[in-house]
């Protein structure tokens, strides 16, 4: 739904959509694995913001 809404004027094969779902999933649970693991190194069951900004620098993006 995202994808249809960002580029209205453009037409995705079902596949092409499949794909990009496939990509985003497995980047938000990698994400989030790096996010938890912040979290368990702090000795903390709930991930904060702080882990959030941890593992964005770690993968190398702006905190």
């Amino acid at each position: 739904r995202l994808v249809r809404e960002i580029a209205q004027d453009l037409r995705f094969q079902s596949s092409a959509v499949a794909a990009l779902q496939e990509v985003a999933e497995a980047y938000l649970v990698g994400f989030f694995e790096g996010i938890n693991l912040c979290a368990k190194h702090a000795e903390r069951v709930a991930i904060m913001p702080k882990d959030i900004q941890l593992a964005r620098r770690i993968r190398g993006g702006r905190a």
